[in-house]
């Protein structure tokens, strides 16, 4: 039988969809490469300098990951990919940043590299001296800045040089009969990946990305690493009701109490032992010219632990914060790595390398999350958008097609097809969204809704007395509606991957019965929204789940 890869020179891999071991091959690459394309029959892979520095910094060996191509390689696996694998490796801790006699240092045990800093004249700000041919003495209030600085050279840093304790706080995990949901306990991959994060205090932990689905409870692993260092924290989350959340949770599963928790939002501004605070108002500031005005929360109090809830959504300027911070320790919490400005590489640096991830198609096959059926509907224009749609500008393109009025039609045939579920119904734009609503008077939500009436709307979902929901993009994050089952995308960001992996996420919190969900989007064909539809799947492909596409007939024999 043949083997499902074949490895190419370029450092791409080719893998199989119709072999038997394709999953087994998916699973076992996916921890050091990266998905590119996803068709049919096969799937094309990269290997990359930051997916093996991740790799690396995950604790995976360069013969691990020889031995697994070698193991699924249908030939010989080119002796230009081993050479990067091993070099891209090696590249990983080649320089490391340390604490001696109180003075920051750089080290290496290669001479030359050494040398080569001392060349560069990016490097003159934060080089204060040589100190031998392995080490320098490095500026500490640039620690954040010549990581920065070093992986943009092709030289990832690993930052032992240790975390402030910060003043301490009595966090305790309650004890599971005692806390509102009786279910509650930490799940043994969330216990994984705090031991990952922590690394039992040592250097090596305490600043790193956790990487898990939307639903597998990564609001418990943040509360779990809190629990294990004690220590005031400063929580950065992406809206008011993901504030709101993180504090019922606190409040839910530990022994804090509520006056030790404080909100840090557009409406209020409380500095408590525990801090929530979003991003918005971290970035506010009266004029493009002017300062930042909240930065100095991160220096209000001595923080010991900073958390960046969905860290892939973390604004630019608060990176720059960030680099002045890093004797702080620095939990980043996310579903997908992909940033759609390209600051992954700044992720890596100044939150710190993914420490902890686990393949979706596992979580859903211990019914940990539920298992999602996607399925995409193609549909056409009508005669006369067609025509306008030709004449029209390449960005109205994208929105004429995204507005289709015939996604109306598919959305209610959807609907008497799930009659008796609990729907979501999410889109891009507020016109296609209004107009949805005003056809079927459902409850809607949008950026402008009260925070209040999005919190009576969410409850009132959880709770049954609303079983159809519309909601604008204000819904992608950290909304926690556990018994939603249908999710239909109506209109998306450009080809945004992360935006899938949110999306699909409000439906994947495990189910009562078959633990079952359905992710529908709808999308004009034979338009730049169908082409843009092929990379928002991606996503999709790359977690393992089966993508459905559909043109009209085919729909309407399966749903009427």
């Amino acid at each position: 039988m043949s083997k499902p890869l074949i490895i190419q020179s370029d450092n791409t891999i080719l893998l199989e969809v119709d072999n038997p071991d394709f999953e087994d091959a998916r699973d076992s690459i996916s921890p050091f490469a990266e998905l590119e394309k996803s068709p049919e029959h096969i799937h094309t892979y990269r290997i990359s300098p930051l997916s093996l520095w991740n790799a690396a910094a995950s604790g995976l060996e360069v013969k691990t990951i020889i031995d697994v191509l070698a193991g699924y390689t249908r030939y010989d696996i080119p002796d230009s990919v081993i050479t990067t694998i091993k070099e891209q490796m090696k590249r990983y801790g080649l320089l490391k940043l340390v604490l001696e006699n109180n003075e920051l240092r750089l080290v290496s045990a290669d001479p030359f590299v050494i040398s080569e800093l001392l060349h560069d004249k990016k490097m003159e700000l934060f080089i204060l001296n040589r100190i031998d041919d392995s080490s320098l003495n490095v500026n500490p209030d640039y620690r954040g800045h010549i990581k920065q600085a070093l992986i943009k050279k092709g030289f990832p840093v690993e930052d032992l040089a240790g975390y402030e304790d910060g003043d301490p706080c009595d966090i305790k995990l309650r004890d599971i009969s005692l806390t509102g949901n009786i279910e509650f306990s930490v799940r043994d991959y969330q216990k994984s990946a705090i031991n990952a994060f922590y690394r039992g205090g040592g250097k090596e932990g305490g600043s790193g990305v956790i990487v898990l689905p939307c639903g597998a409870g990564k609001t418990i692993v943040g509360i779990g690493i809190m629990s294990v260092i004690e220590t005031q924290t400063l929580i950065l989350v992406t809206n008011t009701v993901a504030l709101r959340q993180w504090k019922d949770e606190l409040l839910d599963k530990t022994y804090l109490d509520p006056d030790d928790i404080g909100e840090f939002s557009g409406a209020k501004k409380e500095i408590k032992p525990v801090t929530i605070a979003t991003y918005n108002i971290l970035t506010y500031r009266k004029d493009k010219k002017d300062n930042f005005l909240h930065f100095g929360l991160f220096k209000s109090r001595n923080w010991g632990l900073i958390v960046y809830d969905e860290v892939h959504l973390l604004p630019a300027p608060v990176f720059r914060m960030t680099s002045e911070i890093q004797s702080k320790r620095r939990l980043g919490l996310t579903a997908t790595l992909i940033r759609e400005d390209g600051l992954e590489t700044d992720v890596f640096s100044l939150i710190g390398p993914k420490k902890y991830d686990i393949p979706w198609k596992i979580l859903e096959k211990c019914n940990w999350i539920a298992s999602a059926m996607c399925t995409e509907i193609r549909i056409e224009l009508d005669q006369e958008t067609r025509f306008q749609y030709s004449i029209a500008r390449e960005r109205e393109k994208f929105r004429m097609a995204s507005e289709n009025s015939r996604k109306l039609e598919i959305v209610q045939k959807i609907m008497e097809h799930h009659k008796d579920d609990r729907i979501l119904i999410i889109g891009q734009y507020l016109d296609q969204l209004k107009a949805l609503n005003d056809v079927f008077k459902y409850a809607i939500i949008t950026g402008s809704t009260p925070v209040s009436i999005r919190e009576d709307l969410y409850e009132k979902f959880r709770k049954g007395e609303i079983t159809r929901l519309v909601v604008s993009r204000v819904a992608n994050f950290s909304v926690d509606l556990p018994d939603a089952n249908v999710a239909i995308q109506i209109s998306g960001t450009f080809g945004s991957r992360q935006e899938e992996a949110q999306r699909l996420g409000r439906i994947l919190r495990p189910k009562t019965g078959d633990n079952k969900a359905f992710f529908y989007t709808v999308v004009t064909s034979n338009s730049v929204e169908e082409k843009f539809a092929h990379n928002r799947h991606l996503f999709l492909a790359e977690e393992g789940y089966e993508y459905t596409i559909l043109n009209e007939e085919m729909f309407n024999e399966r749903f009427l």
